[in-house]
């Protein structure tokens, strides 16, 4: 691919703010955006923007008692919109942006800090219920239908006598029909389970040595395919999720990305075999999943097992000196993405050119 086919990571709108961001989220089926973060003073805000005329323009500022770590849009309607967030104090709240007063929904979900959150079963994309999960510092994994108050559908804790490890990333996926529906959960030491909430049992878990910073199927809403997991000393692994062999797992490949932590890992909504990784040195990466003539192979046993593909970087670019702490692709406009870094700073970008790969 010659530099002039290559996409291109552009700046389109840089806002300075007046707080530390820790994730921004794109509000579906609009031009509009929030971020989630907390003032010096220690509490916690929400900030709705609207893109109007190549700039952002505040629409609304909602400060809340305890700092916000993490919001999704996930299991929420395309007509509601609502945003559930996770706070430092272990609350998990859903509100309503056009009455952001009380909460819609509101339970002290933890015992300590949520440190990430997702949803699915909502804004069409995922089959079965409206679900919630969350993970945190106290070492468990929650499951919340927001329907139904107080307790947790789902609760994934340490056994007894296991030390408890603290979550840092959890994410949905295999939500392809009114059944079947997994969350993958990675922590501060390596390990990475998949739970299965139709059995209600842990399907799969691996480690990778480094704390497991983000995760993200490819997709959620189809049979598990791929997943992506990043990691503190600048690697990234893509599991092949289609095969699983009964004692070797999933196939992966491992790619030493940036020279620092990978905070985040985020698919192109439009392609999913292309994906963005944010680093601790402020820059992102475009890269290319390819996958192998064929994808799965007989052991010696006759056992089927995955055979992984590769990955090849499309662009990279340095927008920060702090890390980039999250990043949402519009899933409305192809290319179009925002991003928070520890600057103090959420930017708006395009990224060209993807239609061409």
């Amino acid at each position: 691919m010659s530099a002039f086919e290559k996409p291109q990571i552009i700046t389109h709108i840089q806002k300075g703010l007046n707080y530390t961001v820790f994730d921004c989220k794109w509000v579906p089926c609009s031009a509009k955006f929030v971020t989630m973060g907390n003032f010096a003073r220690g509490t916690g805000v929400i900030q709705l923007y609207e893109i109007q005329h190549g700039d952002v323009k505040l629409l609304r500022e909602i400060e809340k008692a305890k700092p916000i770590k993490c919001g999704t849009f996930g299991a929420t309607s395309l007509q509601q919109r609502y945003l559930a967030t996770g706070d430092f104090a272990g609350n998990l709240h859903i509100w309503n942006l056009e009455a952001p007063e009380t909460p819609v929904y509101s339970v002290k979900g933890h015992k300590e800090i949520i440190n990430t959150i997702d949803g699915v079963g909502g804004l069409g994309i995922g089959e079965g219920a409206p679900e919630i999960v969350t993970g945190s510092r106290d070492g468990t994994v929650k499951v919340w239908d927001p329907r139904q108050k107080d307790d947790p559908v789902a609760n994934m804790e340490p056994v007894q006598g296991e030390n408890k490890r603290d979550c840092w990333t959890v994410a949905f996926g295999n939500a392809y029909n009114q059944e079947e529906r997994v969350v993958c959960a990675g922590y501060d030491n390596g390990d990475i389970k998949l739970f299965d909430l139709r059995n209600m049992s842990l399907r799969w878990e691996t480690n990778i040595k480094n704390g497991v910073c983000s995760l993200e199927f490819d997709r959620k809403d189809i049979s598990m395919n791929k997943l992506v997991a990043t990691s503190l000393e600048g690697k990234f692994h893509v599991f092949d999720m289609r095969t699983q062999h009964p004692t070797k797992g999933f196939a992966s490949v491992s790619e030493k990305a940036h020279k620092s932590t990978v905070w985040q890992v985020r698919h192109l909504p439009q392609s999913r075999e292309l994906f963005l990784t944010a680093g601790g040195a402020g820059g992102l990466h475009l890269w290319k999943y390819e996958y192998p003539i064929q994808r799965s192979k007989k052991d010696s046993e006759g056992v089927e097992m995955g055979v992984a593909g590769s990955v090849s970087l499309l662009q990279n670019v340095t927008l920060s000196t702090q890390p980039v702490s999250s990043l949402d692709w519009s899933p409305d406009k192809r290319g179009l993405c925002i991003c928070s870094s520890f600057d103090q700073m959420v930017r708006v970008l395009i990224v060209t050119k993807l239609h061409k790969i």
